[in-house]
């Protein structure tokens, strides 16, 4: 509002007012649109675990879309995992496609429907829980993205990897989406969660695969070649003392020893403890276990000769510009 004052024929003072001008209002408009974080005093809802298979996903989304694309692109995709009352875990992810549809990006529910479906039918005790994105920070057109998730999932979570952070911590932030009131005007707002990481036996393996083979200097060695050697070895001294158990036990059955019901009580109590071989359920997980052991050495060797042909193609392009060849270069694996 403004106030003007001029003299008036009795020589006194009146004052005009004036509405505001129609660019102060668009201004004051606009200042409001972009407020997407909830106030500092709100906290979060739900306590997520997070896997560390899902940035791995998103990262290799967004490498490979830059590099199809040749240059950053963002990119969307969904977040499924289990639900247990407030405790959330977000175990893996697969992408959604979209559109620009007047200077605005719309999910495809067609795609998502049918991702849905085929997920289902490998995951089946999975839910879809959220979304992903890639970005520096929320703003309005992730809200938007927020209000289109909602018509699926009525609480959704929005998960933003941050491609581009050049600090330490990991460039991830979560957020869950609260109702609130804007300027007398009620808003969707992004409300920052607390993670933590939580990982399984082959994510373990694989993350230090992948350590291994993203180092400069590779020695062969890693801590997981350093923890099966110690199963190894107690494995080994157990098979020992087996041994040397069962030997006395035969030269007492021979009659070279003499009998001792103590230590014969003791060693039936540990062959009492050793799980029945013969039961229905060992040979079913006794494969499961022997698959995945192999499906895991399989994997760390693919990932190995991936590091030795990205190498190689990398000097093939280095000589290849020495000799000043023109031409098509060859492209590594990884971008």
């Amino acid at each position: 509002m403004e106030v003007d004052e001029a003299a008036g024929p009795s020589g006194g003072a009146h004052a005009a007012i004036t509405p505001a001008s129609p660019a102060a209002a668009e201004a004051s408009s606009a200042s409001l649109a972009s407020v997407v974080l909830a106030p500092s005093g709100t906290t979060g809802s739900v306590s997520i675990a997070l896997h560390p298979l899902v940035i791995m996903n998103i990262s290799e989304h967004w490498t490979r879309t830059k590099a199809q694309a040749g240059g950053p692109q963002t990119v969307f995709g969904a977040l499924i995992g289990q639900q247990r009352g407030r405790e959330i875990e977000l175990m893996n992810s697969f992408e959604l496609a979209h559109h620009r549809l007047d200077g605005r990006d719309v999910i495809d529910r067609e795609y998502y429907a049918l991702k849905e479906s085929q997920f289902k039918q490998v995951f089946s005790d999975m839910d879809f829980l959220g979304w992903y994105s890639t970005g520096e920070a929320p703003g309005p057109a992730e809200i938007d993205i927020q209000r289109q998730i909602c018509e699926i999932n009525e609480s959704p979570l929005f998960l933003q990897l941050h491609p581009a952070a050049r600090h330490t911590d990991l460039p991830v932030a979560i957020y869950e989406s609260v109702v609130d009131l804007v300027g007398g005007q009620a808003r969707l707002l992004f409300v920052p969660l607390t993670y933590s990481l939580q990982t399984e036996e082959a994510e373990r393996i694989g993350l230090d695969h992948v350590a291994r083979i993203s180092g400069a200097v590779d020695d062969g060695h890693s801590q997981v070649d350093e923890h099966v050697m110690v199963q190894h070895s107690a494995i080994k001294m157990l098979a020992s003392r087996v041994q040397v158990i069962l030997r006395y036990v035969r030269e007492v059955h021979a009659g070279a020893l003499p009998f001792n019901h103590d230590v014969m009580r003791e060693a039936k109590a540990l062959a009492d403890r050793l799980p029945v071989l013969e039961s229905a359920r060992f040979q079913p997980e006794f494969y499961t276990q022997c698959n995945d052991a192999a499906l895991l050495t399989y994997l760390g060797t693919i990932m190995k000769s991936c590091n030795h042909l990205n190498q190689f193609i990398k000097k093939f392009n280095v000589l290849y510009q020495r000799q000043g060849g023109h031409g098509r270069r060859l492209r590594g694996m990884f971008f």
